[in-house]
């Protein structure tokens, strides 16, 4: 047994005890060559921290472990020929020296971009790595194209994830300890000897890299282990395997590939949102240019800029998704329900923190929207209706497709071609007959929508006439699927319309958000929940992009309101209320959007001198000219 354990406690306490002494010189040579990072606003240290201490790393990995390969005779990688490791290790240390050099001159972001491309090109073409053995009929071309987007994004999610102290490096290690469980799930074992070697590095250059850090990874360090992270799997990839050749390695770098992803979202909106507003620098919307909205910004801010709070928080959520990829493959019949489960999960934290991305795109999408120019008013009008009918037809056939399974109606060639496509088209001519695609939906009447219904209903009914004697249909089943289909008919098509004004109030709740902890916003409280009180907060939402304001609460003379919401706002009284909901929600003005009279108008100023805030009336009236 002792036998067994030696070679890998040998193959991790070498890179840890190398990586502790080889830290503090590196630190040291990078202080006295200049390599430090200063304090500035986008920075989080308080003090001057060397870089690129990500040198000491690879030293401490690369050196005992090549050391440990020769005296042992073991594979330095198991399944690659000696070399191919060679090439690999190679191409592992002019990544580092990429970064090395970034770190030193500040490399341009193109310039970097295409030497981790030319790394990667590398790995596919020399080492021979790639995902063939995973997929043997991938064709050579797209399987090179894979490769490079695998390693150039596991390089830069790891790069832009180091914003932490100890925090790329600790979710390296987390990603590591996850690949090799998963390859002793799979008897393995064997191939996990360079996992406990680059493990020993990382833990031992957490004893300088963990908060209060005294060295940082800088890109040499970073780079190199998104580069190793990302390859090693290719290394290692077992046929026919998913979860260990993909799935579990991508689950390990779940964290820094969403903050990657959320990047990309957020400076790609920014930049187009640049060019449409003017006044505004456009360099600070450019996709390579950094910000400090990354996914660790927002929890350091949200965990009172504690830095070992926030990391632990990120360790917890990679080890979640680790462990998730591991149970997964012991439970093989029932992987893809857990799969499909953490990728619910994993949409509820999106949403859930990708507020700032939602407010950039509701900005640019709210810019297009109303561009002032007539050319682009006339075009967005236009494009309005294609994309009706486009996605009109898409959910025709669609729902027919779902009512079709739930009846369990067949569904053969002949089938579909026949009744799908008469059902179809009927109800696509009843809504050009009831002109649906010459009605502006934005304002939509509710006669609009009984036209819409009527359109579905006899299109459904139309499509049942002409398949009735279709062989293979009862009459159960065609009477079943004429009501089904026009009742889902019109859900969709309704929830189509619906869209826009949804995702309009999305972004404005989004909005609120957001606002709700500035300090600079004007806090309203709206006397009338009806008719007015609807116009008045369809134009907050209509000016999104440029609001100071936020709706904190209703006063309605109705007291059968009180207590309830309407649009997502509580109603806290009537009028006389007014003075302690005022104070309660520490109100700056007060809104009427009622019809008053002008006594009635006096009472409420009466009612609220008290309080001291400001007084407006919205009106919505018509005015002789």
């Amino acid at each position: 047994m002792i036998e067994d354990v030696l070679p890998y406690l040998a193959a991790f306490l070498a890179p840890l005890v190398v990586t502790l002494l080889a830290t503090p010189v590196v630190r040291e040579l990078n202080r006295r060559l200049g390599m430090v990072d200063k304090p500035d606003p986008r920075r989080i240290n308080k003090v001057p921290i060397p870089r690129g201490g990500g040198v000491a790393l690879v030293f401490g990995v690369l050196v005992p472990y090549l050391a440990f390969h020769l005296v042992t005779g073991r594979p330095w990688i198991q399944g690659l020929s000696d070399p191919q490791a060679y090439a690999l290790s190679a191409l592992a240390v002019a990544i580092a020296l990429l970064g090395f050099a970034d770190d030193r001159f500040s490399l341009p972001p193109k310039a970097k971009l295409l030497g981790q491309v030319v790394v990667a090109v590398l790995v596919w073409a020399w080492a021979g790595l790639g995902f063939r053995v995973l997929w043997p009929a991938l064709p050579v071309g797209l399987d090179c194209l894979l490769t490079v987007f695998w390693i150039v994004g596991a390089v830069n999610a790891f790069n832009l994830i180091d914003g932490l102290d100890g925090l790329a490096s600790g979710l390296a290690l987390i990603a590591v300890v996850g690949m090799a469980g998963a390859l002793f799930f799979m008897r393995n074992p064997q191939a996990t000897l360079f996992y406990f070697a680059l493990a020993g590095g990382l833990l031992g250059f957490l004893r300088y890299n963990y908060h209060p850090a005294s060295v940082f990874l800088g890109d040499a360090g970073s780079m190199f282990l998104g580069f190793t992270v990302s390859t090693l799997p290719l290394a290692s990839q077992v046929p026919n395997s998913f979860l260990v050749s993909v799935g579990v390695p991508l689950l390990a770098m779940g964290v820094p590939i969403f903050d990657t992803a959320l990047a990309i979202l957020r400076r790609s909106v920014r930049h187009l949102l640049a060019r449409r507003l003017p006044g505004t620098d456009a360099k600070a919307g450019e996709v390579m240019t950094a910000d400090a909205d990354h996914l660790h910004h927002r929890i350091l801010r949200a965990a009172g800029l504690n830095q070992r709070k926030a990391a632990w928080i990120l360790y917890v959520c990679a080890a979640s998704l680790v462990v998730t990829g591991l149970v997964a493959m012991l439970l093989k019949s029932h992987a893809a329900g857990l799969w499909l489960a953490a990728l619910a999960v994993s949409a509820v934290v999106i949403f859930k923190d990708a507020k700032i991305e939602l407010f950039d795109a509701g900005s640019l999408l709210n810019a297009v929207a109303h561009a002032s120019d007539r050319q682009s008013r006339r075009r967005f009008a236009v494009l309005s209706v294609p994309f009706y009918v486009f996605f009109d037809l898409f959910a025709l056939v669609a729902v027919f497709l779902v009512c079709a399974w739930a009846l369990r109606m067949p569904l053969d060639l002949h089938a579909i071609r026949a009744h799908l496509s008469v059902r179809v088209f009927s109800t696509f001519a009843f809504l050009v007959f009831f002109r649906a695609y010459r009605t502006a939906w934005s304002r939509a009447l509710p006669s609009n929508y009984v036209r819409l219904f009527l359109a579905c209903a006899f299109g459904s009914v139309a499509g049942s006439v002409f398949v009735y004697y279709w062989p293979s249909l009862s009459i159960f089943q065609l009477k079943a699927m004429t009501l089904a289909y026009a009742v889902v008919a019109f859900t969709a098509l309704l929830v189509l319309r619906a869209f826009r004004g949804l995702v309009r109030d999305v972004f404005y709740a989004v909005d609120c958000s957001r606002l709700v902890a500035r300090k600079d916003v004007s806090r309203i409280l709206v006397y009338g929940a009806g008719l007015r009180y609807q116009a008045f907060r369809r134009e907050l939402v209509r000016t999104t992009a440029a609001n100071d304001r936020i709706i904190v609460g209703l006063l309605d003379d109705n007291v059968y309101l009180k207590g309830r919401y309407i649009g997502g706002i509580r109603v806290c009284g009537t009028i006389n209320d007014a003075p302690s909901v005022v104070n309660a929600l520490n109100v700056d003005a007060v809104v009427v959007a009622c019809r008053v009279s002008d006594d009635w108008l006096k009472v409420v100023r009466e009612i609220l001198r008290p309080t001291g805030v400001k007084l407006t009336l919205f009106s919505v009236s018509e005015t002789p000219v």
